[in-house]
Order: structure tokens, then C-alpha cells, then sequence
């Protein structure tokens, strides 16, 4: 039997749009800024794109759903990182089998996008560590509206960069849950 969290339980579903595009040696995640709260926006200039450095390896990271809860698996993955130092891959899986069997971290509702500048992966809390067709991958609220954009732009002579800031423009003038107010990240392996 599938059970689905009602909003009710979980508003925090509806309030952002990450999007993550390799293209021409680079990876960029860019994410917007809102916080909703139900149907209130709390806040517009929130930062859900981030770079750690565990090891000294750079690794950006984007995350929608509750905030507590996705810095609670970020500091995971550090920690996964720095014992296994340079290979997302391993650190990525080993983050989803904790988020899947560990009786606290499975209550956790949140997404992350992650890149080493190499490796995309979307990680969830079903288990999954996914790496996108297309080299694009979207979460949140507004992610299949920046996720159609982007994949719309792949081919073109945009960079990533500018793929992925369109996307996430697109998806913020579709999506009530997403604004403009980004924050842009690159890396390159």
C-alpha cells in the first residue's frame, strides 16, 4: 500500500525549483529564493544552493523541501565525503541506504541535487541516487517547469550557465512556489 503526505502534513513541498545542467565541462545549479509556507511567502532571498568543500573537493548542492531537514542530509553527505574523499558516487549512495533504513533520517522530506563538476545526481529518500538523461535534473515545486526548459535549451549555443538561469526563469513565471531571486553555482571537474 502507497500512502502520499498530504500538504497538509508537509507544506513545505510547494516552495522552490533547483536546476542542475551539464553542459560543456561544467556543471551549474542554480535554485530560487522563496520560502513559502503554505500560501505565504515567508521569505524571498533564501540560498538552497551551496558549495562544501569536505577533503578539499568541491561539491555543490541544492535542496528543496524542509530546510532543517535538508541541511540535516547535507551534513551527511560532508560526512560522507570526508571518508571517502573525491568519490561522490560512493558518498551518494551510502547517504541514500542511511536516508532509506535509518528510522530517523527516513522521516526526513526533502531532495538534493548534487555535483562533483563530474557526476549529477538527484538523491531522495526512497533510496534513490539517480544521475539524469539528458544531463539535466530538476526538484521542487517548479522543477519539471525548469527541467522542460532546460531540456529545451541542451542543444543550443547557450552555456550551461545561461541554460540553467533561463530554466529556472521560466519556471518562476509558470510556478506561484518559485521567484527570480537566484542563486547561481558552477563547477568544473
Amino acid at each position: 500500500m502507497v500512502t502520499q503526505m498530504s500538504d497538509d502534513k508537509f507544506p513545505g513541498w510547494h516552495g522552490t525549483t533547483i536546476v542542475g545542467v551539464r553542459k560543456g565541462g561544467e556543471v551549474v545549479l542554480a535554485g530560487d529564493g522563496q520560502v513559502s509556507l503554505g500560501q505565504t511567502v515567508i521569505k524571498g532571498s533564501a540560498r538552497k544552493v551551496r558549495r562544501i568543500s569536505p577533503g578539499g573537493h568541491d561539491v555543490v548542492c541544492g535542496f528543496a523541501g524542509s530546510t532543517a531537514d535538508a541541511f540535516t542530509l547535507l551534513e551527511r553527505l560532508e560526512a560522507k565525503l570526508e571518508a571517502s574523499p573525491g568519490q561522490l558516487a560512493k558518498a551518494s549512495v551510502e547517504l541514500a541506504k542511511d536516508w532509506r533504513m535509518d528510522k530517523y533520517l527516513r522521516n526526513l522530506e526533502a531532495m538534493l541535487i548534487v555535483t562533483d563538476g563530474s557526476d549529477l545526481f538527484v538523491i531522495t529518500g526512497a533510496g534513490d541516487v539517480l544521475e539524469p538523461e539528458n544531463d539535466v535534473a530538476a526538484i521542487g515545486s517548479g522543477g519539471n517547469f525548469a527541467l522542460a526548459a532546460a531540456r529545451a535549451m541542451a542543444d543550443s549555443d547557450k552555456s550551461a550557465e545561461e541554460v540553467a538561469r533561463r530554466a529556472l526563469e521560466i519556471a518562476a513565471e509558470i510556478c506561484v512556489y518559485t521567484n527570480g531571486n537566484m542563486t547561481v553555482e558552477k563547477i568544473s571537474k
